[in-house]
């Protein structure tokens, strides 16, 4: 049986954002077995200056950034799509072992097999140093509430 993670392309509108919420929610959870499963078993990544290849890379790769990224909170937001394609803007706040806060600001840019399945992920990402008092995203750990706001509303 072929693997499937709908919506399946080609996008709408409509499934494009459903796309972004999910990969939104997977990372949320910090759960990089689980997390690692939304992509091709032959993916292909660049993330900053590390190019991870296939799942099993992808996982052993999110282990060690929520290792060293502690209390971590992303926010996703769909920039444009087209076919298989899909580009996103996100933020994410997280903290390292010291308690210096950061927000790290990227685009990415996903191109998705037949079967809803993420074959390429290409990041591109900038840190900032922030306090504490600077922080925006104050959910529970796990997904973004539903009511909670995005990064438009925040300016970002």
């Amino acid at each position: 049986m072929t693997e499937t993670r709908p919506p399946l392309p080609p996008f709408t509108e409509e499934t494009a954002r459903q796309k972004v919420r999910a990969a939104e929610d997977a990372w949320n959870s910090r759960q990089p077995e689980n997390v690692a499963l939304a992509y091709t078993p032959d993916t292909q990544w660049r993330n900053r200056s590390e190019f991870p290849q296939g799942r099993a890379e992808v996982a052993r790769f999110l282990t060690r950034k929520w290792q060293r990224e502690l209390d971590y909170r992303l926010i996703k937001e769909l920039w444009t799509f087209a076919g298989n394609r899909i580009a996103v803007r996100f933020a994410y706040e997280w903290r390292d072992s010291d308690g210096q806060w950061f927000r790290s600001y990227g685009n990415e840019n996903w191109e998705f097999a037949e079967s809803g399945l993420m074959h390429r992920r290409f990041a591109s990402i900038n840190d900032l140093k922030i306090s504490e008092a600077e922080r925006k995203f104050h959910w529970p750990q796990g997904p973004r509430p539903a009511d909670h706001p995005g990064l438009s509303d925040f300016n970002l």
